[in-house]
């Protein structure tokens, strides 16, 4: 099944590397579009994430707007990212613009030593093809590999094409700080569910699973914490937004870890249809991580000490009766 899937993901990444970019995108636009109507699980697990990120403020109507929005969207940039690398190197920056490059210092930007925080908005393919041409020091990405070994080897291929180092999660952590400390910056996604390893603090206030990798990455190396998010501004047109770096004032990396959700949130307010809303972001914690004994518990900023409210979610806990049936 693994090579069947892998001969209709290469015949497709064939036929889109042959095609116009400008089309490319505009088929995926409609392909996504068509999405919205006929993958009915996929559109109740959007509206029911934007309802929880966007529900005390926008209208059910806006809310399916946005829902619409997103599919089209997501659908452009996944076919785009067939296509994107088969781009050469000198064609890419003319299909995107980068802003906030100041951010980061002057420093930085030759000399490495940061940690970009990255996200599933927009097209963070573009991300990985173009940070090789911007940054004159070495770069690289944290990634978690694919199921299909067969598409993951073809996607670390054309990942790697412009000089893009590549950590496998599982195995590269060691040599992701030794690459920064010798004057790298590496990309860590920080936006998706992270399980019982995550760090429960809030999203949209409410909580989720966090992961705390950046935070930690940071810590160990003193490294710059360093946002940027690759939006869909047009047809085959982008823009990379960096953000200020994020403020490292603690040894605590669960702290760090709520600060970089707050960061996630002013990005996806930006363009609310380009975040990836088809990821149960916001999974039902294990009734365990209430107890003082789980791994990582819950961290909340002083807002909510101070009498800010978080969102509620439904829990399910059965106990034994008096008898121990």
């Amino acid at each position: 099944m693994d090579r069947l899937v892998f001969a209709i993901y290469r015949a497709a990444s064939s036929l889109f590397g042959a095609l116009p970019i400008r089309l490319v995108f505009r088929l995926g636009w409609w392909a996504g579009w068509l999405g919205y109507w006929v993958a009915l699980p996929y559109r109740r697990l959007v509206l029911n994430n934007l309802r929880i990120a966007f529900g005390r403020e926008k209208s059910p109507a806006e809310l399916r707007a946005i829902a619409q929005k997103h599919f089209a969207t997501l659908g452009a940039n996944f076919f785009s990212a067939l296509k994107l690398p088969k781009i050469p190197r000198e064609e890419l920056m003319q299909y995107v613009a980068v802003e906030g490059l100041e951010n980061m210092g002057e420093s930085a930007v030759s000399e490495g030593g940061f940690i970009f925080v990255i996200s599933h908005i927009g097209s963070w393919e573009m991300f990985a093809q173009l940070t090789p041409i911007i940054f004159e020091c070495p770069v690289g990405t944290v990634f978690q590999a694919l199921g299909n070994p067969h598409i993951d080897a073809e996607v670390r291929r054309d990942r790697a094409r412009l000089g893009l180092a590549l950590f496998e999660r599982k195995e590269g952590l060691v040599k992701a700080c030794q690459f920064i400390r010798e004057g790298g910056g590496v990309g860590v996604l920080v936006d998706q569910h992270a399980g019982d390893g995550g760090l429960w603090c809030p999203f949209f206030d409410r909580l989720a699973s966090t992961s705390t990798l950046a935070a930690t990455m940071a810590l160990r190396t003193g490294a710059k914490l360093v946002p940027a998010a690759v939006y869909t501004e047009g047809v085959a047109r982008w823009r990379c937004v960096i953000s200020p770096v994020v403020p490292v004032e603690t040894r605590d990396a669960d702290v760090i870890t709520t600060r970089i959700n707050e960061v996630l949130e002013e990005q996806i307010r930006r363009a609310p249809q380009d975040w990836f809303w088809v990821h149960n972001r916001w999974k039902t914690p294990k009734p365990k991580f209430l107890l003082s004994t789980y791994k990582r518990g819950i961290e909340l900023p002083p807002a909510f000490a101070e009498g800010q409210a978080l969102q509620p979610f439904k829990m399910l806990i059965r106990s034994s009766n008096w008898l121990g049936e």
